[in-house]
C-alpha cells in the first residue's frame, strides 16, 4: 500500500522528522478558509511520480490564483491517475537538496539506507551519487552517520541529516513499512532541513497490526500502482529489469549504469498481486515470436519478493523462442537448490547481488 504525501508526511511529524505547515484540500473553494500564509505551494496528491513535470505541482501569491490552480490539478491527470485530494504547503527556499531513502532488500533479509547528495526530479543525477549502507546488525545511529558522512556531509548538516535517518528508521520499524523516502531533504541557509516530499510504502500484509494506518487502506487501480522509472530508460538499452521496490530498483539501476550498461525498461511490480504482475509482463518488451512483436532485450534481471515458480510460469509464456535471451533471476539461497532442477538453462539464479549485477553486464557486453 503506497501513502500519498500527505499522509506520509503525518507520519513523519508524528516521529519528530520536520515538515512544513500544511493543509488538505478537498476542493478549490477550500482554499478560501486556508490557514497557511501565501506563498504556498499546492500539490496533486496522485500516487504515481512526476508530478512536477507534469504540471501537477503550482507556486501561488493569493488566493484567486490558488483557487484556478487547484481547478486546474484536479482535473489534470498524471500518468491517468487524477487526484481527488490536493495538499496546500507553505513555500521554503532551499540552498541543498538530498535524497534519503531505507528500503528493505528481501532476499538478503536486511534494511538498506540510501542516500545521495543530489535530490529532486532529475534522477539521474541522484543515481549518479548514490551511496548505501546495509543495516546488518541491530540499528545504531552509527549506520545513519556512516550514510550521512558517505554522502560527503560534515559538521552540523551531519548531524541533522543523520538524525532525520534514525528517525526514518525508527518510523519503518514500528508501522512495518517497505519504503521510507524522502525526495528532496531541503536544506534552508540558515543550515535547517526539512523534508519537502515524503514517500511510503506499508507492508499490505502488515496493515492489520495498524489501525491508524487502515483510514487510508484503499483498493488501487492495477495501472496506477505500477510504477515505472521512465527517465531512465534508452531506446538503445538491451537490459530489462523487474524488481518489487523503488529504494531496490535505484540500487540496481545504479549498479548497472557505473558497470557501463543501459536499461531499456524497470518496472517496480508487487509480485502478490497477480494482476500487476501480468501487466507488468505485458510492458517488458520480451515478447515471443508467436506474438509478433520484436525487441532489442538480451537480458532481464529479475529481483521479486514472491513465489519465484509462480512467477516464473507466468513469464516462461513471454521468452522470445527465435533468438538468444537470457534470465538472471536473484533468488534466496534455500530457494536455489529447488529451482535449478527446474528451470532452463537460459535462466540463470544467482543470490548475490553485486554478482547479478555483474553477469547482467557480461551477457548485456557481449
Amino acid at each position: 500500500m503506497d501513502l500519498l504525501e500527505y499522509q506520509a508526511k503525518e507520519l513523519f511529524r508524528e516521529v519528530g522528522i520536520p515538515v512544513l505547515p500544511s493543509q488538505r484540500i478537498d476542493r478549490p473553494t477550500d482554499l478560501k478558509a486556508l490557514r497557511i500564509p501565501y506563498p504556498v505551494v499546492l500539490k496533486s496528491q496522485v500516487s504515481v511520480g512526476n508530478r512536477g513535470k507534469a504540471g501537477g505541482i503550482r507556486f501561488v501569491e493569493n488566493t484567486i490564483d490558488a483557487i484556478a490552480a487547484a481547478r486546474t490539478i484536479f482535473n489534470l491527470p498524471i500518468s491517468g491517475e487524477y487526484p481527488k485530494v490536493l495538499l496546500a504547503e507553505a513555500k521554503y527556499n532551499t540552498s541543498q537538496e538530498f535524497y534519503l531513502a531505507i528500503v528493505i532488500d528481501r532476499l538478503a533479509c536486511r534494511p538498506v539506507l540510501l542516500g545521495s547528495s543530489d535530490g529532486g526530479m532529475n534522477i539521474n543525477t541522484i543515481l549518479d551519487r548514490i551511496e548505501q549502507v546495509v543495516v546488518d546488525e541491530e540499528f545504531s545511529s552509527f549506520y545513519a552517520r556512516r550514510l550521512a558522512l558517505k554522502m560527503g556531509l560534515q559538521g552540523d548538516l551531519m548531524l541533522a541529516v543523520s538524525e532525520i535517518i534514525e528517525k526514518m528508521y525508527l518510523l519503518m520499524e514500528a508501522q512495518d513499512l517497505d519504503l521510507v523516502e524522502i525526495n528532496p531533504v531541503g536544506v534552508d541557509r540558515n543550515g535547517a532541513v526539512m523534508a519537502l516530499d515524503g514517500k511510503i510504502s506499508v507492508n499490505h500484509h502488515a496493515v492489520g497490526r495498524h489501525p491508524n494506518l487502515q483510514p487510508w487502506q484503499v483498493v488501487d487501480n492495477v495501472r496506477n500502482r505500477l510504477r515505472t522509472l521512465s527517465p531512465l530508460f534508452k531506446d538503445a538499452g538491451n537490459i530489462s529489469i523487474l524488481c518489487s521496490g523503488n529504494g531496490l530498483a535505484l540500487a540496481m539501476l545504479d549498479g548497472i549504469a557505473q558497470g557501463g550498461g543501459c536499461v531499456s525498461q524497470c518496472i517496480v511490480v508487487d509480485p502478490a498481486c497477480g494482476e500487476e504482475m501480468q501487466l507488468a509482463l505485458d510492458r517488458l518488451g520480451i515478447y515471443n515470436r508467436d506474438r509478433g512483436d520484436s525487441s532489442t532485450i538480451d537480458v532481464l534481471l529479475v529481483n521479486l519478493l514472491g513465489s519465484e515458480i509462480d512467477i516464473f510460469q507466468q513469464l516462461i509464456q513471454y521468452l522470445p523462442h527465435d533468438r538468444d535471451f537470457t534470465i538472471i533471476w536473484r533468488v534466496l539461497e534455500q530457494d536455489r537448490d529447488l529451482l535449478s532442477g527446474l528451470l532452463p538453462l537460459s535462466v540463470k539464479l544467482v543470490t548475490n547481488f553485486d554478482r547479478a549485477i555483474a553477469q547482467t553486464l557480461a551477457i548485456a557486453k557481449d
